[in-house]
C-alpha cells in the first residue's frame, strides 16, 4: 500500500516561497545566503517528500511552477504567513502586549468613532485578537464587572462602583424626535406635559443597576426595547416618540423622515461616555491604545461638529441627562 507524502519542514517551505518570489535558484539563493547548490537540492527533496514536480526546468530556463507547484504554493503561503502570525503574537506577549482584548461598546456611541477606533486598531495590532460586543446603559458595566469584557465605552452610571476605574470619553447629544405624522411633530411647539399622552419608547437596560428606575422617561404609557435599532424604526414609521442619539438620526432629520421636538420639559440632553476597566485587571499597551483613542476622538473636530448641530437643532446647549432613555 503506497504511503502518502511526508512532511515538509519550514526551511524547505521558505526556500520554495523565495524562488518563486524572485524567480530563480540563483536568486533565491543570493537573498537567502546560500549556495545555489543547497537551494536545489533542498527542493529536490522537497518535491520528492511530497511526490510531485513543482517547477517545470525543461521547457524554459526560468523555473515555472507545474500545476501541482501552484496548488503547493498557495498552502505554503497559508503556512508561512501562520508561522509569522505565531512568532509575532509570541514576541508581543513578550513585550507585555495583550493576546486578546474583550471590548464591549455602548449602543449610543456613534458609528464613526466605531469605524475609526477597530480600523486603526487592527493597523496597529494586527496580531491581538479583538473581541466586540454592543450593550447599552448598565450592561456595559456589568460585563466588565463579570469580567465578560476586558474594556467598555459607555454610560458610566450615576454611583461609584468598587474596582473600577474611569475615564471620560466625550459624550454625544441626544434629540427627541417622531415622525412627521406624529402629533407632537404636527404640533410644532407643544405645551409642557404634552409628551405624557403619547407613547415613548424607552430603551431598557438590561442589568440589575437601574432596576426600577425610569429615567429621562416623561409617558405615561411607554414601550420598552432593548434594541435601539428597532427603538429607529418604529420611530420612522410614526410609532411612538422618543430620544435618539443625534448622530444616528442626523439624515432623517435633514430629509424629514424624523422631526425634532419642541417640548420645554423633555429638550434631550448629553449623554455622557466614559471608558471603564477593572483596577486588578489594568490594560496593557493594545488595550490603554484602545482607550487612548476613543479619548482623542472626543476632541476631534467631528466630535465638536456633532455637539454644534445639536446646539443649532436646539437653539442652545442641551441639559446633561442621568441616562437615556
Amino acid at each position: 500500500m503506497p504511503s502518502g507524502p511526508g512532511i515538509p519542514t519550514l526551511d524547505q517551505l521558505r526556500i520554495f516561497l523565495t524562488i518563486v518570489d524572485v524567480g530563480s535558484f540563483a536568486g533565491a539563493a543570493r537573498k537567502l545566503g546560500r549556495a545555489t547548490s543547497v537551494i536545489s537540492y533542498s527542493i529536490a527533496n522537497l518535491e520528492a517528500q511530497l511526490g510531485v514536480s513543482l517547477f517545470d526546468r525543461e521547457s524554459t530556463r526560468k523555473p515555472q511552477l507545474t500545476e501541482a507547484g501552484r496548488m503547493v504554493l498557495a498552502e505554503a503561503r497559508t503556512v508561512s504567513n501562520g508561522v509569522d502570525g505565531l512568532r509575532a503574537k509570541v514576541r508581543g506577549l513578550l513585550q507585555g502586549l495583550e493576546a486578546e482584548i474583550h471590548l464591549v461598546l455602548d449602543v449610543m456611541l456613534p458609528a464613526w468613532r466605531v469605524v475609526d477606533a477597530l480600523k486603526e486598531f487592527r493597523a496597529e495590532f494586527p496580531t491581538v485578537h479583538l473581541r466586540l460586543n454592543v450593550e447599552a446603559l448598565g450592561a456595559v458595566t456589568q460585563m466588565v464587572l463579570n469580567r465578560s469584557a476586558t474594556i467598555g465605552v459607555g454610560w458610566p452610571l450615576d454611583a461609584e462602583i468598587p474596582g473600577i476605574e474611569r475615564i471620560g470619553v466625550g459624550i454625544v447629544e441626544l434629540v427627541p424626535v417622531a415622525a412627521p405624522n406624529h402629533p407632537l411633530a404636527r404640533a410644532g411647539q407643544n405645551a409642557p406635559g404634552a409628551g405624557r399622552d403619547h407613547i415613548q419608547l424607552v430603551l431598557t437596560d438590561r442589568s440589575p443597576f437601574t432596576q426600577g428606575q425610569d429615567m429621562a422617561v416623561v409617558a405615561t404609557q411607554t414601550w420598552r426595547l432593548a434594541d435601539l435599532g428597532s427603538k429607529h424604526m418604529l420611530l420612522r414609521e410614526g410609532i411612538g416618540w422618543g430620544n435618539m442619539p443625534e448622530p444616528m438620526v442626523r439624515e432623517d432629520l435633514a430629509a424629514g423622515r424624523l422631526v425634532h421636538l419642541d417640548m420645554p420639559d423633555c429638550r434631550g440632553g448629553s449623554y455622557r461616555l466614559q471608558a471603564i476597566y477593572r483596577t486588578d485587571t489594568p490594560p496593557g499597551p493594545a488595550g490603554s491604545w484602545l482607550i487612548k483613542r476613543f479619548q482623542e476622538q472626543a476632541e476631534s473636530p467631528t466630535a465638536r461638529a456633532d455637539e454644534n448641530a445639536v446646539r443649532f437643532l436646539a437653539g442652545g446647549r442641551p441639559q446633561t441627562i442621568k441616562a437615556a432613555e
